[in-house]
């Protein structure tokens, strides 16, 4: 059974990372992870004890945040629907009124999610946006 959390820095450590976002695995610092656990909105989902996904906003001013999300390789498509549904939820609650993500441009499955999740493509390629400087599109959520 799938249980949501706060989140902790070591449920990233914990994670093996899905193929689209494993190269984070290197540039996320032990000092980045514990900073997330500081934000109101940090969660991660556990099945069995297990981190699946972490996800969360940082709210970059008053009614502006940036959503994250990592996700583990070892989720099934059918414990991600969970996973998505609890964040869809938390989405819909969320009093912000705009909340941004990126997705790297070659991750079509993270495209897709962002559309489930009512995100709306806004910049196509921010060229070099990545820390290795890949390319990653931008997504927005408006109310």
């Amino acid at each position: 059974m799938i249980e949501l959390v706060d989140f902790k820095a070591e449920h990233f450590k914990e994670m093996d990372l899905q193929e689209g976002q494993r190269y984070l695995s290197s540039w996320v610092s032990d000092a980045h992870a514990k900073s997330l656990e500081d934000q109101n909105w940090s969660y991660s989902a556990l099945d069995d004890g297990v981190p699946v996904c972490s996800a969360g906003v940082v709210e970059m001013w008053q009614g502006r945040g940036i959503a994250w999300a990592y996700v583990s390789g070892i989720v099934t498509p059918r414990k991600f629907i969970t996973v998505h549904r609890m964040i869809d939820r938390f989405l819909n609650g969320c009093y912000l009124h705009r909340i941004e993500m990126t997705v790297d441009c070659e991750f079509d499955e993270g495209h897709r999610w962002a559309k489930m999740l009512g995100f709306d493509l806004e910049a196509e390629r921010m060229v070099a946006y990545r820390p290795d400087g890949g390319d990653c599109a931008l997504y927005a959520r408006t109310r």
